[in-house]
């Protein structure tokens, strides 16, 4: 579903260039739970932004669903923006609206579901993540870990094939964090969507189908390697 082929991105900083990715190489398959772990400044956010279409490498390439991203714009990538559902840190949720209606502004800015079908698309989606009873209630009625179901429920409003989330459970204690996990393990095993999500949770290699650990911007090969020799053997036993 994703390639990712010698990708570079350098960015201008105080009359420095900064290098947050040094030659990534990374393919990821279709309904793969795909978590990047690494420090603060390995490039892990860097790395969902260019998957995104929101940034461009500064070499190299990426292709999502057949298309490369450098290499579409306008109305293209437009339209391959409305399969991707994006969950954030920060819930980036609207204080004063309902999950209801959160849920719905998402379906408003993108545009790729039709009007008729909104309701329905909101109430499933409020239910997948277990918020039918909250869906009348606004952010500061909620805990931490139901504002990022709502954002979950807005992601998956537009019908998405890629998730990325980026700290998905930065602000949640761990049981609730481990609960988010567990709900979006869940979604991509449900809702044929893949997933591709930058923590620095621990607990989210008991997840994922694919862990990679990101340093100074490269791959590190040998952690990688370790720790998917030690999930396996964890499971063995």
């Amino acid at each position: 579903m994703i390639s990712i082929n010698h990708v570079e991105r350098t960015f201008a900083m105080n009359g420095r260039e900064v290098h947050a990715l040094r030659g990534i190489d990374l393919h990821i398959e279709r309904g793969a739970f795909v978590v990047l772990m690494g420090p603060s400044g390995s490039g892990k956010t860097t790395l969902l932004n260019l998957i995104g279409g929101l940034d461009q490498p500064s070499s190299g390439s990426i292709t999502v669903e057949g298309q490369r991203l450098d290499q579409i714009s306008g109305p293209a990538l437009a339209a391959l923006r409305r399969q991707i559902g994006f969950i954030f840190q920060s819930f980036a949720l609207m204080p004063t609206a309902s999950a209801y209606e959160n849920v719905e502004l998402g379906l408003r800015l993108s545009g790729g579901v039709p009007r008729k079908e909104w309701n329905a698309r909101i109430r499933r989606c409020l239910g997948a993540v277990g918020l039918t009873a909250w869906m009348d209630h606004r952010p500061y009625e909620m805990s931490g870990g139901q504002q990022q179901r709502v954002a979950i429920a807005r992601s998956l409003a537009i019908r998405p094939r890629l998730l990325l989330a980026d700290e998905p459970t930065g602000d949640l204690d761990s049981k609730t964090g481990r609960q988010i996990l567990s709900l979006l393990r869940a979604l991509v095993d449900n809702e044929n969507v893949t997933l591709v999500m930058a923590t620095h949770d621990p607990t989210a290699a008991d997840f994922a189908t694919a862990l990679y650990q990101l340093r100074d911007g490269q791959i590190d090969n040998k952690a990688t390697s370790e720790t998917n020799e030690d999930r396996h053997a964890t499971r063995s036993s």
